[in-house]
């Protein structure tokens, strides 16, 4: 079930439906140097994967990285008791039924500070912390692009057509109104591309293993147009 994506990085992908459109969702496993698990984008976690899990070490931290992926981390968390719960201070309000243990900011928690280094996109309301992994080179994202190159589902195939993104990584024109800023959108978008990231692992579509930043620029060309 995991998928193998770079040295310490692994990725579940598991189907997902959001307001009728078939989009699935991505969690990325990371092993961190000081060897726990972290789970970035929870996804469910039944016996099978948490076995899977368990052979490559022990899950410490838990990151809903932002205001929407979180649907399955109270599920997650049961499982996990003992691991940290990250979110951001929004989200934390939004959903008091979840105890997190910490606030998703650009400051890596100190178990993290050797692997990553994070940055949050202002001026838009998904409110997302994107990690960039400095020793595999891997951008570890939920919703900054989507990437699909085939969809059975006819509504949802409709959909990507539309807003040009199928076989083509991007972002719907629909869902760039979550920019309501995009001068801060712009500015930290431009701090993004700074990393020298090769592959991107992102919630929607299929992981990018090449030119990931290239597809990124290309992707966001419409925010990054003055």
């Amino acid at each position: 079930m995991l998928e193998p994506v770079a040295d310490n990085i692994w990725a579940v992908a598991t189907p997902h439906a959001f307001m009728g459109l078939h989009v699935g969702t991505r969690m990325t496993v990371v092993k961190l140097s000081g060897g726990g698990l972290l789970l970035h984008s929870p996804v469910p976690v039944d016996d099978a994967l948490a076995a899977q899990l368990a052979e490559l070490g022990e899950v410490t931290h838990i990151v809903c990285p932002n205001l929407f992926h979180h649907v399955f981390a109270g599920q997650v968390a049961e499982r996990y008791p003992r691991a940290l719960l990250h979110g951001p201070a929004k989200l934390a309000r939004k959903r008091s039924d979840l105890s997190f243990g910490a606030i998703l900011t650009d400051a890596p928690h100190p178990d993290w500070e050797q692997d990553f280094e994070l940055l949050t996109i202002d001026g838009s309301l998904l409110n997302e912390t994107v990690f960039y992994h400095r020793p595999s080179h891997t951008l570890i994202a939920a919703d900054l692009i989507e990437n699909f190159h085939q969809c059975d589902h006819g509504f949802t195939r409709w959909y990507l057509k539309l807003g040009g993104l199928l076989g083509k990584p991007g972002w719907h024109p629909i869902l760039r109104l979550v920019y309501v800023n995009r001068r801060k959108a712009r500015a930290s978008l431009e701090q993004l591309l700074q990393w020298p990231f090769e592959r991107l692992v992102l919630a929607h579509g299929e992981v990018i293993g090449a030119d990931a930043r290239q597809h990124v620029i290309e992707g966001m060309a419409w925010l990054r147009k003055r």
